[in-house]
Parts: structure tokens; C-alpha cells; sequence
């Protein structure tokens, strides 16, 4: 099974760009896309439903704002659109679809432009992180973080402890997901390598993505018992219809 993340910061510029394209190359069971910037009414079915996938959207309120969606090549048993909290399920951050064995979920957390609001948030995930922690179901959680986590995920950490994305209280909250609620980053299974990122700032687009002040701010998360599953992961720095890379993650199950 091959699952693929990608942050497109607004889909109908990403498909103008190539994102559709990309997408028949990649031959993913599963494509998770956060920040679609869109009401998916607006969107024709070339975007809504790309040869070979079912699309499932869930838009934010607010025009133009946030909004994730899910490409599925088999059809889930169920959609689960939200996580019952209005900071979540009115701008559009989660999306989840439940096979027999697990559930893949696409999230995107708030940037931290409105740091007291970003750290709100964050509690209020917590909470439903620690439960579905201990539920029986294994769960895929892939998407944009805004949070890097370690000196490794970040260029220049030092300049940028108090930058949004890698505030001290936030790092710590990452320490609590991926420590005692249990959740393993999977790309850090397979990858230990510093320079490895997702997202760069638009100014520096015109430069090679290896060689920029790059940030991970892109996870696959999965529970404890999911670690053996995870074969391979890695960033496509060739596709460039966003200013963030997509995350790939291959496990050794079937849907």
C-alpha cells in the first residue's frame, strides 16, 4: 500500500501547475491533500474525481481558507468528515476514511500566524489523539503538522526557536504525541538524515529545493503497533506544483 501527502496550498493553482499529472504518475492507493483554498463545488470533476480515484472533500467556511480532501482508488466503508470540534470541522482540517483494518485520516493543523489560537487547537487534538490511542482500530494520520519537530527538521534552527513551527511549547507537544500518546512518525523510521524537508518559503522557489532553509512540517503517523508495516518513505523533491514536497510512505499491507 502506498499512501502519498501533499500540501498544495490551493488546489486549482497546483493543478495549473501539474498536479494532476503527478497524481496518474504515482500509482498511490491512498493521496492525502491538505489546503485546498476551495469550495469543491467549484471544482469540475477532472479535479473532483481524477481517473482512477474517488475524491472526498471537506471545505472550510470561510472562502479561500484552509480544506483538505482524500483521493481513494478503492472506495472506504465509510467517510468520517471532522472531528466534532469547531475550530477543526468549520475550517476544514480533517478528513477520514475507514477501511476494514484501518482508518486514513488527511489534517492539516492551524500555520500559528494566531499562535494562542494554533496552541487551542493543538489541546483540543490532543484529546482526541489520546483516544484514538487507545482505541482497537489502527489509524494513518497524514498531513501538514506546521510543527518541526526536532534540529534536524528544520534548517537554521537556530534563528528560529521562537518562529512559529518550532516554538518551544509547540516541539514539546510534538514530544507528547510522538512519546507517551504513542504515535510513531514514519518517515523518521526509515530516515534519520538531517536536510530532509517539506516546505520552503515562495521567496526561495526559484532555487534548488536541497540547497534552501527548508522546514518538515509534513507527517504520516501511525501507532505503535504499525511500525513493523512501514517499508519505505521518502519526499518528492521533483514535484514542484506547491512550495511544499509531497510525502510518500509505502507499508507492506493491502486495503
Amino acid at each position: 500500500m502506498k499512501i502519498a501527502s501533499i500540501n498544495v496550498n490551493g488546489i486549482r493553482g497546483a493543478v495549473e501547475r501539474g498536479f494532476l499529472d503527478w497524481l496518474a504518475q504515482q500509482d498511490a492507493d491512498v493521496v492525502c491533500v491538505q489546503d485546498t483554498q476551495v469550495k469543491s463545488f467549484e471544482l469540475g470533476d477532472h479535479i473532483l474525481y481524477p481517473e482512477g480515484y474517488e475524491g472526498y472533500f471537506l471545505d472550510a467556511e470561510e472562502d479561500g481558507f484552509s480544506g483538505v480532501a482524500l483521493y481513494c482508488r478503492k472506495i472506504p466503508k465509510a467517510i468520517m468528515y471532522g472531528l466534532g470540534f469547531p475550530e477543526c470541522d468549520q475550517e476544514g482540517r480533517f478528513l477520514q476514511a475507514d477501511y476494514d483494518r484501518f482508518s486514513i485520516a488527511t489534517f492539516l493543523m492551524p500555520d500559528g500566524r494566531d499562535q494562542r489560537a494554533k496552541q487551542h487547537f493543538m489541546e483540543q487534538y490532543q484529546e482526541y489523539l489520546s483516544k484514538m490511542s487507545r482505541k482497537r482500530r489502527e489509524y494513518i494520520i497524514c498531513g501538514t503538522w506546521h510543527v518541526a519537530h526536532k534540529t534536524l527538521d528544520l534548517a537554521n534552527w537556530s534563528d528560529n526557536q521562537l518562529t512559529p513551527g518550532f516554538r518551544p511549547e509547540e516541539r514539546a507537544w510534538m514530544d507528547n504525541v510522538l512519546g507517551p500518546t504513542g504515535f510513531i512518525d514514519t518517515f523518521r523510521e526509515i530516515n534519520r538524515r538531517a536536510d530532509e524537508y517539506t516546505w520552503w518559503p515562495k521567496l526561495d522557489q526559484d532555487l534548488p529545493r536541497t540547497r534552501q532553509e527548508g522546514w518538515r512540517l509534513d507527517y504520516q503517523m501511525v501507532g505503535p503497533n504499525f511500525r513493523r508495516h512501514v517499508v519505505d518513505a521518502w519526499i518528492d523533491y521533483d514535484a514542484t506544483f506547491s512550495e511544499y514536497a509531497p510525502l510518500i510512505v509505502e507499508y507492506d499491507l493491502d486495503l
